[in-house]
């Protein structure tokens, strides 16, 4: 029984270790924070994510539409081998401003959405997090355009590598050319 006890608080800790000292932004307005969002760079704990798609990764862009129930959709296009993609998300939120949750069919898991940081006209840093094998987190670097300082990509760095990411699974993809497609 002791071991046990002792295995799943080890556990516990370990896990809180990368996702719960992360809160929202303080005071988050999801009437500022909506709009259009370019996701410029990437940080994912996953092995089989970075390696095979280190290259082919491209910066996507997103469209935030909130509801007056507070809830968001999430329009994402995204460059894939075989053309542009949309995909929408529909985030519910939670009690505490910033924080979402939302069901992802590919991976049939409910999967957490923190807003961590932003000043609303330049970046945003995300944080997604979900449960399946294990835990998963990633972060992303959002940007009202394609382009950030050189500042906030080195505090997007910092934010990953503070939060146990190793360098090479943080990603600053290329612009997308032409996705979406001209005119939407």
């Amino acid at each position: 029984m002791w071991i046990t006890f002792v295995t799943m608080a080890t556990a516990m800790v370990c896990l809180m270790g990368v996702h719960g000292d992360v809160q929202p932004q303080r005071d988050f307005d999801l009437q500022r924070f909506a709009g259009k969002w370019f996701r410029v760079g990437l940080a994912y704990d996953s092995p089989g994510f970075t390696a095979p798609y280190r290259d082919k990764l491209r910066v996507s862009m997103g469209i935030l539409n909130p509801h007056t129930n507070g809830n968001v959709n999430l329009t994402m296009w995204t460059q894939r081998s075989s053309g542009c993609r949309s995909k929408l998300y529909t985030y519910e939120k939670t009690a505490i401003p910033g924080a979402f949750t939302y069901f992802s069919t590919r991976h049939n898991k409910v999967k957490d959405i923190t807003v961590v940081e932003t000043n609303y006209n330049e970046y945003a840093l995300v944080l997604k997090h979900k449960k399946m094998d294990r835990e998963y987190t990633q972060v992303a670097l959002y940007g009202r355009s394609q382009k950030v300082k050189p500042e906030v990509i080195q505090k997007f760095r910092d934010f990953a590598t503070s939060h146990g990411f190793p360098k090479d699974a943080i990603l600053t993809p290329p612009p997308a050319e032409n996705c979406p497609p001209s005119g939407r």
